[in-house]
């Protein structure tokens, strides 16, 4: 007979405890614990086959150097965007993770991933939509899907594993992982238990018949992927995919990949046909206007190896009230409140009883502290209300004293500027060293301290 025992796991860590605790030790949140039965069963083969597995020979360690290195072969989906942001393509056996707000368009993707991908034969799980659902949806993404895309309606991982041995896919879609269950775990789907081991499962298919498998997740209230954190430890790759459903741009960002950069970015736009790749995304992040504009200033910004240029708007109005509001979007709070302080104690304005609102435009979050400079302008033409010519565009940090900071990766963003057509960038003098000037039709004026730029904008 099966041992049959109980077990408590706090729902947000997943970290586990014979007994129920108040405050989990692991992640400090309290009454996150939660009771499950849990099975163990002795003969259980731990594999993602149900046949008995077959003996393996015991591994044995290796010296580094006599170790044979191969190439990792990559299979490219079609979708520019999500090749990009995975690192050039598809590893072969990848385990990769995509999460996002309910109705922001993980499906959607994947659906359409697996429609218009030609020669390759995938299968798409689902465990929340009927297949008449799925069809409705794909008849409005494509009007020809690929002959290769099969459906399957299953939460069982044994049933989809039988089926998969039959059909023999080249890529597996699992809509959502959350929604599968393992006869090896007696509790209900959804579980951190069930989560653990149902990617357990998809795990060492994966690895051992090199198939990648692209797992859809939830995400909690608080924007981070539910289940265990265990979760996106074991996967390969973690994508997030963003955005505001009032909006119709998307964005794909890369968090965790361990077959590329971590930091790169992938940006959709929503239609009625399903997601349209953005190649060039700053022109979707450049507002287009007939007259000048006081409090906006554009910035070039890098995300992963893509230079972007972007619009910061800021707008600074007297406090009503004794306290003056501070309030950033796309940007952390925080370091414009540093920023701020810059200007206060550097440059004498005096910003302590207005009001300071900013705003990244296009609806993207930035994290690149290169916009620093571009976020400063914007505030002083607002608070002089003097408008910024839209030929200009600012790379640099700034530092607490005032200086101006030199950033990584400059030639590019200088390029993607030169491309777009600006007249004048406003780099760092320290980032000087080793360009060449010549080479680019705008002008590269470089400064050290901000109340040279303020001087050369405002004076």
């Amino acid at each position: 007979m099966a041992k049959t025992k109980t077990a408590y796991f706090c729902q947000s860590c997943g970290y586990e405890s014979a007994k129920w605790l108040g405050k989990c030790p692991s992640c400090n949140q309290w009454n996150t614990f939660v009771e499950e039965i849990v099975e163990k069963s002795p003969t259980a083969i731990p594999t993602w086959k149900n046949d008995s597995a077959p003996a393996r020979k015991l591994s044995k360690p290796s010296k580094v150097n006599e170790i044979q290195s191969s190439p990792e072969r990559r299979m490219l989906t079609g979708d520019k965007e999500l090749d990009r942001v995975l690192g050039g393509g598809l590893v072969e056996g990848s385990l990769i993770l995509i999460g996002g707000e309910p109705g922001i368009g993980k499906s959607t993707l994947m659906l359409q991933l697996a429609l218009n991908l030609k020669g390759k034969k995938l299968l798409y799980v689902s465990g929340e939509e009927s297949e008449q659902q799925i069809k409705m949806r794909a008849e409005r993404i494509t009007e020809s899907p690929s002959a290769d895309c099969y459906i399957l309606t299953e939460t069982s991982t044994q049933n989809i594993f039988k089926q998969i041995e039959i059909l023999e896919p080249e890529i597996v879609v699992i809509d959502s992982i959350q929604t599968l269950h393992s006869a090896h775990i007696e509790s209900t789907p959804g579980s951190v238990s069930q989560v653990r081991e149902c990617t357990a499962e998809l795990l060492r298919f994966a690895k051992e018949t090199g198939t990648p498998v692209f797992l859809i997740g939830h995400i909690t209230k608080d924007g981070a992927i539910a289940g265990p954190k265990i979760l996106e430890h074991m996967v390969d790759t973690v994508l997030q995919f963003e955005g505001d459903r009032h909006h119709v741009y998307r964005i794909l960002r890369s968090i965790k990949n361990r077959f590329g950069a971590a930091a790169e970015l992938g940006i959709y736009e929503m239609q009625g046909s399903g997601l349209r790749e953005v190649s060039n995304p700053s022109e979707i992040l450049l507002t287009q206007r007939d007259e000048q504009l006081s409090g906006i200033a554009i910035a070039a910004m890098l995300e992963g190896a893509r230079p972007m240029l972007i619009e910061t708007q800021a707008l600074v109005s007297t406090a009503a009230y004794g306290t003056p509001q501070r309030s950033a979007t796309g940007f952390d709070t925080k370091r414009m409140n540093m920023l701020l302080a810059v200007l206060e104690k550097r440059c004498g304005f005096r910003l302590s009883t207005q009001d300071v609102f900013l705003n990244i435009a296009g609806g993207i979050r930035v994290e690149d502290p290169a916009i620093d400079l571009a976020v400063l302008i914007a505030i002083i033409s607002s608070h002089q209300d003097i408008a910024v010519s839209s030929k200009n565009c600012f790379a640099a940090e700034v530092g607490l004293s005032g200086e101006i900071r030199a950033v990584n990766r400059i030639e590019q963003r200088i390029a993607e500027a030169d491309k777009l057509g600006f007249e004048t960038i406003y780099i760092s003098k320290y980032n000087l060293k080793g360009i060449n000037i010549e080479k680019y039709n705008l002008e590269i004026k470089a400064v050290s301290k901000i109340e040279e730029v303020f001087g050369l904008i405002f004076g």
